[in-house]
């Protein structure tokens, strides 16, 4: 059997289902990852470090008899620990750090019988809807190398993309699972507030904003693993969310689908268009769902945008000001000039001028615009908007060493994923074509709390009524 064949015609569920059916082995899967890996990661650059002999080991022994056996897996390098790897966070100031121990997620993944080979490139603290760090250097995009990957996941979407693997942990404290999605034509689902653990369990602050998951080739994948990493952990500041009807994620696809209310809208909530590519994919689709059965129309929540950015921007900075301090606590020194990059020191430094009563204010926010924003869903079932309100960018747009130019360019990657990071509701970005330069393009689908379930299923009409490319063709074009 030809496993070069296998990673490109199979997502991990297949996968998982050949090793099962035992024509094909777990050592067999990682030696064609393997390959893929060193054929395709100098050019995307899309791992800052990998583990193929211990990963080839580990296949070659007793793994967890679990629903994804055998199948290999990428893990960001922010935010989800692997004991003995690097665990950078993108940052020359954890440049040298290693886990001691696997986190949370790492723990649910391995028991689900994953075989984790590697950890992805982050933008430096997630700080970037780029994944270009000065530690690293940048990821590029499978579609066309010129382009970014979009952040934060963007080193976990190249792998996926182009081929190197089926499926990459990620995660999104203000699109950075839907970005990265969008940007390399993948499916990209944020779970609901308290979906899904925060990893390392200390994040009480951006815990609220910031949650992972993966980026897959299929909808049904991430079904799969949100099946693998959902349920909290003790102790958990938030209250476990009810588990669907259907008993699994994965189960729930096989549900006949539902007549859903659905609000589309293309401009961004201060009225400002979507390029036109992504106005007519939400077109597109909404024309799509109608013929589906969907009653489908033109509506879309109100919240205050200025507000919204403000509070997200606050609470993450906040753990992130928090994190290197205690970074330097632990080395005994200072913070140095070339610890951090110039964009992620103007954060560092306006954060520890915030007083207690603006981070509490910030809090309040988040409660305030989930308010807003709720009423909508109780006369729509799914909002339909852009991913991305602009095109996917070149590389060096989003450029952390002008923290200027990254003020005059940031926010327009988010107008329109932000806000569901707020508001903690479930998101996700779904390719729907191409544009004049043969870039992805996405539709972003959005629901109530608690609503993946839902969500996914019409994901999955869209993946079955109008199919996507599963990865990059490779070659990548230059130019």
């Amino acid at each position: 059997m030809d496993t070069g064949e296998l990673l490109d015609d199979h997502d991990a569920v297949g996968l998982a289902d050949l090793v099962r059916r035992r024509e094909v082995s777990p050592a067999e899967l990682l030696d064609a990852v393997s390959w893929r890996i060193e054929e395709r990661d100098p050019t995307l650059r899309a791992f800052v470090a990998t583990r193929v002999e211990a990963a080839r080991a580990e296949a070659a022994g007793e793994l967890p008899d679990g629903p994804l056996r055998g199948v290999p897996f990428a893990v960001k390098d922010l935010g989800c620990d692997v004991a003995g790897m690097v665990s950078s966070q993108g940052s020359r100031l954890f440049a040298d750090a290693v886990a001691a121990r696997d986190g949370a997620l790492t723990t649910r993944y391995r028991r689900a019988g994953l075989v984790v080979v590697g950890k992805t490139n982050s933008p430096e603290f997630g700080k970037n809807a780029s994944t270009e760090p000065l530690l690293h250097g940048p990821s590029y995009n499978p579609w066309r190398t010129t382009h970014s990957t979009g952040g934060s996941s963007g080193g976990s979407a190249a792998a996926v993309a182009g081929g190197m693997l089926p499926a990459a942990h990620a995660n999104d404290g203000g699109g950075s699972i839907r970005i990265p999605a969008a940007c390399c034509g993948l499916f990209g689902l944020k779970p609901s507030r308290g979906r899904v653990p925060d990893d390392q369990g200390l994040s009480a602050l951006a815990y609220p904003l910031s949650i992972a998951h993966a980026v897959t080739r299929t909808v049904r994948d991430s079904a799969a693993l949100l099946d693998v990493v959902a349920g909290p952990l003790p102790g958990d500041p938030y209250a476990a969310l009810p588990a669907p009807a259907a008993g699994s994620f994965l189960a729930a696809l096989d549900a006949a689908p539902t007549r859903l209310r659905v609000g589309f809208a293309t401009a961004n909530v201060d009225g400002i268009a979507a390029h036109p590519a992504a106005v007519r994919a939400v077109e597109r689709t909404a024309a799509l769902l109608a013929e589906l059965g969907h009653r489908v129309e033109e509506a879309a929540p109100v919240w205050d945008g200025p507000a919204t950015g403000q509070a997200l921007g606050q609470v993450m900075s906040a753990a992130t000001h928090a994190q290197i301090e205690d970074r330097l606590a632990e080395l005994g020194r200072e913070l140095r000039e070339d610890d951090i990059e110039p964009f992620t020191r103007v954060i560092h430094e306006r954060t520890a001028a915030m007083r207690g009563a603006d981070l509490s204010r910030a809090l309040q926010t988040v409660v305030r615009i989930g308010r807003e924003v709720a009423p909508f869903f109780e006369s729509y079932d799914v909002w339909l908007s852009p991913t991305l309100g602009v095109p996917v960018p070149e590389l060096g747009v989003l450029d952390t060493s002008d923290p200027a130019s990254m003020y005059a360019h940031a926010a327009k990657m988010t107008w329109f994923t932000s806000v569901f990071n707020v508001t903690g509701l479930p998101s996700a970005s779904v390719p729907a074509g191409f544009d004049e330069a043969g870039l992805p393009v996405a539709i972003q689908l959005t629901g109530r709390l608690g609503a993946e379930a839902q969500l996914l299923r019409m994901a999955a009409q869209l993946e079955e009524a109008a199919p996507w490319p599963r990865q990059a063709t490779w070659p990548p074009p230059v130019g």
